[in-house]
């Protein structure tokens, strides 16, 4: 089983998204066996809370419900020999995540668009202080790049 870690800041809005969007791909490509998605954040202030409302709604109606199933929750530092891949939506949580990871696991940090294909510092923005459109962009973006995700996984499993 290949575990893939999709993380933001509060595992409310960016990453619970991106997990839902990636298991709803995974199981359209029959891969529930061969690949696992889960996430989390790097702050721990929403430990156990459903998404964001404005993120499961959305979700929801673009055909996403395995957003209800999640929880947020914190990185653990077991997470990062747990996992074979780590994806961060921004930099800043990447460098949060590069500061956390021992050494021996710091190659599966990356960006998630960036690891998914897209350009170089490309990042997922926070949409929580924004307005319903922001949610869209993040959902939009998560469906890109989970697919890009899922391609590359797959060419370097063979």
């Amino acid at each position: 089983m290949f575990r893939i870690l999709v993380v933001c800041m509060g595992n409310i809005c960016r990453s619970p998204t991106a997990a839902a969007v990636m298991q709803a791909q995974v199981a359209r490509l029959q891969l529930q066996h061969a690949v696992a998605i889960d996430s989390a954040g790097t702050y721990g202030g929403h430990e156990g809370e459903k998404p964001d409302r404005r993120a499961r709604e959305l979700a929801k109606a673009q055909g996403y419900p395995q957003i209800d199933a999640l929880r947020a929750r914190r990185v653990r530092d077991e997470d990062f020999a747990a996992f074979d891949l780590i994806l961060a939506m921004d930099r800043q949580n990447l460098a949060h995540l590069q500061r956390q990871c021992p050494p021996e696991h710091l190659h599966k940090l990356h960006l998630f668009l960036v690891y998914a294909g897209q350009p170089d510092g490309s990042e997922v923005p926070d949409p929580y202080y924004g307005n319903a459109e922001g949610f869209m962009v993040v959902l939009r973006l998560c469906e890109a790049g989970g697919e890009g995700v899922l391609r590359r996984v797959a060419m370097q499993r063979g």
